[in-house]
């Protein structure tokens, strides 16, 4: 059975059938490519962290969700991540 979709008012959500962790964590990085490849094991991130196809509500762009648990892990993606 597939995972249901969250909505948490900002973004519809769907989860990721690799993620470890299934939860969505404070920190936050929209990335506006719907099909770039992002390997979050290849960061060496040292918090948790899930991934999500997401739509963004309030202007209906399409891309992906990367959740942090860790304000840090969050900065590292958002300075070594290059979309393919």
């Amino acid at each position: 059975m597939a995972e249901a979709t969250i909505n948490t008012g900002e973004y519809k959500l769907f989860p990721s059938p690799r993620n470890v962790h299934r939860e969505v964590f404070a920190h936050e990085v929209f990335v506006p490519q719907p099909y770039a490849l992002i390997d979050l094991p290849s960061f060496y991130l040292k918090g948790r962290y899930s991934l999500f196809a997401a739509h963004r509500i309030a202007d209906g762009k399409n891309g992906q969700l990367a959740t942090f648990e860790l304000e840090a892990d969050a900065q590292k993606f958002n300075a070594k991540f290059v979309p393919d």
